[in-house]
C-alpha cells in the first residue's frame, strides 16, 4: 500500500506516541503572540517565527539541533503559556488520531521569570490532562531533567514532580546537551529519588557517543531509553536491551535533524525491531521536527522500510511499556485490538 490510500490508513489508525516535548511543540501562531504580549525579543512575522522555531532538515550534530528550543523556553516562562501550549499539543495530537501520548519537559527550563517548580508542573499537567479529558486523549506527563543542572537541583526537581503523581504526572527523564555532560550517573541520586517517589524511569541516550552511551544508561536500570538508535551497531549491546526488555523510544526524523543518522533511510528502526529489540515510534518534537505521527509512520514504511505489520506491531507495542496505569491501557489495547482486525493489511 503507498500515496493516498497508506496516508488515510495511517491517519485513521489509533496511535500511541511516547516520545514528545513540549518545548519542541510550540505553534507558530502562539509564538506570536506570547512572543507580542510578553515582550520577548522574536520574530513578529509568520514565516520568520516559523522560520525560528522548526529545526534544520540535515543538522551537523545534537548539539546544533538543541539550539531550535532557545526561543521556546524563553517563550515558556509563565503558567498560562505553559498551559496553553500544553492544551494545545493534545489537541493538535487528537486531530491525528493519538489516542494515548506521554509529554515530557523540563520544569527547571520555565523558572526564569520567577516561576516555581511546582506552579510550573502545575500548570502543564493540568491542562494536558483537562484538554485530554474534553478530546478523549489518555495523557501522561514526564518530567525531565537537564543534563547540565546541579546534581542536587535534579533531587528537589525529582521530588517536587513526585508530589503530582496522582494527577498524570507518572515518569522521570534527563536529557540536554549530551556530548557536554555524558555521564547520566551524576544524577543517580535523583534517578532515586524519582523513583522512590513512584515515577517509571526513562532517559535520553545515544544522541552523542553512539552505542557506548546507550550501554553507560543502563545502569540507571531504565525502562525505555529516548532515541538511542546506534545501539544497532553493538551486537552485544542489542542482544542485552533484548534479554532486558529495555525500549527504544525512537524518532528517526529527529534523528536526522540531530545528525545521529544522515538519511531515513539509513535508520536502524525496522533493524532493530527485526532483531527483537523492542521499539516505539514518535515525533520526538511536533514542531522542531516539522511533522505528525500519521507522517513519521509514513516515512518508517516509505523510508525506513518497515511493513505495515511491522508498525502496527509497533504501535502496539507502545501500550505494554506505556507509564499509563494498567487498566487505562487495557481498555486502550481493546480498542486499538478492535480496530485492527478487519484490516487484512495489518495482518502479520
Amino acid at each position: 500500500m503507498h500515496g493516498p490510500a497508506l496516508r488515510r490508513l495511517l491517519e485513521a489508525m489509533p496511535k500511541a506516541e511516547l516520545h514528545l516535548h513540549l518545548d519542541g511543540s510550540v505553534q507558530v501562531a502562539t509564538a506570536l503572540e506570547i512572543a507580542r504580549t510578553r515582550g520577548v525579543d522574536a520574530p513578529r512575522t509568520w514565516a520568520d517565527m516559523s522560520a525560528a522555531l522548526v529545526g534544520p532538515a540535515h543538522g551537523a550534530d545534537h548539539a546544533e539541533l538543541l539550539r531550535a528550543f532557545d526561543l521556546p523556553i524563553a517563550l515558556m516562562q509563565d503558567a498560562e503559556a505553559l498551559g496553553r501550549i500544553a492544551a494545545e499539543l493534545v489537541a493538535a495530537k487528537a486531530a491525528d488520531n493519538v489516542r494515548y501520548v506521554e509529554i515530557r519537559w523540563g520544569p527547571a527550563l520555565h523558572t526564569r521569570r520567577g516561576l516555581s517548580l511546582a506552579d510550573g508542573i502545575e500548570a502543564v499537567v493540568d491542562a494536558a490532562r483537562a484538554a485530554g479529558g474534553r478530546l478523549g486523549v489518555e495523557v501522561r506527563l514526564i518530567c525531565t531533567a537537564i543534563r547540565s543542572d546541579p546534581p542536587e537541583d535534579n533531587v528537589r526537581l525529582a521530588e517536587t514532580a513526585a508530589r503530582f503523581r496522582d494527577r498524570g504526572l507518572s515518569g522521570w527523564d534527563l536529557a540536554g546537551p549530551e556530548a557536554r555532560h555524558p555521564d547520566a550517573l551524576e544524577h543517580r541520586r535523583a534517578f532515586e529519588a524519582a523513583r522512590a517517589g513512584g515515577l517509571r524511569i526513562t532517559l535520553h541516550a545515544g544522541e552523542w557517543g553512539g552505542a557506548a552511551q546507550v550501554r553507560r544508561a543502563l545502569a540507571l536500570e531504565p525502562e525505555r531509553i529516548a532515541h538511542g538508535p546506534l545501539a544497532a551497531d553493538d551486537p552485544a549491546l542489542v542482544d542485552e536491551l533484548r534479554t532486558r526488555s529495555v525500549t527504544l523510544d525512537l524518532a528517526p526524523t529527529s534523528n536526522v535533524q540531530a545528525g545521529i543518522v544522515p538519511h531515513l533511510a539509513d535508520h536502524p528502526l525496522a533493524r532493530l525491531h527485526r532483531a527483537g529489540v523492542p521499539v516505539t515510534l514518535s515525533t520526538d518534537d511536533l514542531t522542531v521536527s516539522d511533522i505528525t505521527l500519521s507522517e513519521e509512520y509514513g516515512r518508517a514504511i516509505e523510508h525506513v522500510g518497515l511493513t505495515l505489520p511491522e508498525l502496527w506491531a509497533i504501535d502496539r507495542r507502545a501500550l505494554d511499556v506505556a507509564f499509563g496505569e494498567r487498566p487505562v491501557i487495557d481498555l486502550l489495547r481493546s480498542e486499538f485490538e478492535a480496530w485492527g482486525a478487519g484490516i487484512p493489511e495489518l495482518a502479520a
